[in-house]
């Protein structure tokens, strides 16, 4: 089991390469460095509207396929090749596989991983935390998202964490409205992570997505005022606040994907894809 003397997470063996049908269209970054560069707005149609929510309903149907083989004993790998076979036999495409190199088709975040964990053969133990996150690429449209999961039985400080981040994330849902600024959304996030000193990650963001995995635009999850996009009608974003029982510093292992705590720290995640609507937001990445 990949954890050192502390018992804290430290980089495990990973499988090979999982395949995908050719007949599945690949996003245009497959097998380049990197995405070309995304001009294309953050402003969607009723009918591309639709086609993000499809995608999104086939990433959160793997994340619900993944969640049901969760216990004690089952390595973060397997729940990878789980979200994977159930996208591919969706006919869609699994975004983070092959972006910017990324290996894998999904990202396992445990215990004190903040987010972009490698799945590999690390086992989950009784009581830890792990974050999936999946993102699918169907009909040229990306929806991505992700929940914190408990594994067996956890402490009550963890199980708060989860429930809570959960909650703030359904804040941040709460605050949009069009005419409004993005950086209420954090700024909603931030005031209830606070009343129980939570740490709120910064460097780690929503985005825009839909044509693009990342479109450019960003949403905080904290109050941060220089973030003054205007939402409008159409607008197609993700929310996902990452909260910690300790500090929001962190660090990045020598894969540069994961992101652990400096303190290592228990944290937890929650993100859906949203559009803005007349009256508020729509989730688009539901069963």
């Amino acid at each position: 089991m990949p954890k050192d003397v502390s018992g804290h997470l430290i980089p495990g063996r990973l499988s090979p390469l999982r395949a995908v049908p050719e007949s599945i269209p690949r996003p245009e970054y497959v097998g380049r460095r990197a995405p070309a560069p995304y001009s294309g707005g953050d402003r969607y149609t009723p009918e591309e509207v639709e086609l993000v929510r499809a995608a999104g309903r086939v990433a959160a149907g793997a994340i619900e396929a993944a969640s049901a083989a969760i216990r004690p004993g089952v390595t973060t790998d397997e729940l990878d090749r789980i979200a994977h076979e159930y996208v591919v036999a969706h006919g869609a495409y699994p975004s983070t596989l092959g972006y910017r190199g990324f290996p894998k088709s999904s990202c396992t975040s445990v215990n004190e991983v903040i987010c972009h964990g490698i799945p590999d053969d690390t086992v989950l133990a009784d009581g830890d935390l792990v974050n999936i996150d999946v993102t699918a690429y169907l009909d040229g449209y990306h929806g991505d998202l992700n929940h914190t999961y408990l594994v067996g039985a956890a402490s009550e400080a963890a199980s708060q964490l989860v429930e809570r981040t959960r909650e703030a994330l359904h804040r941040g849902i709460r605050a949009v409205a069009p005419g409004r600024q993005v950086n209420v959304i954090g700024r909603a996030i931030e005031a209830y992570a606070k009343r129980f000193g939570y740490g709120v990650v910064r460097d780690y963001t929503g985005h825009g997505v839909g044509r693009a995995f990342h479109s450019g635009l960003i949403i905080p999850h904290y109050d941060a005022p220089a973030f003054d996009t205007v939402m409008e009608p159409g607008m197609i974003f993700t929310i996902e606040p990452m909260l910690t029982l300790g500090g929001i510093e962190w660090d990045v292992w020598a894969d540069d994907w994961t992101v652990v705590t400096r303190d290592r720290s228990l944290t937890a995640q929650f993100e859906h894809t949203l559009v803005v609507t007349e009256r508020g937001a729509d989730i688009l990445t539901l069963p």
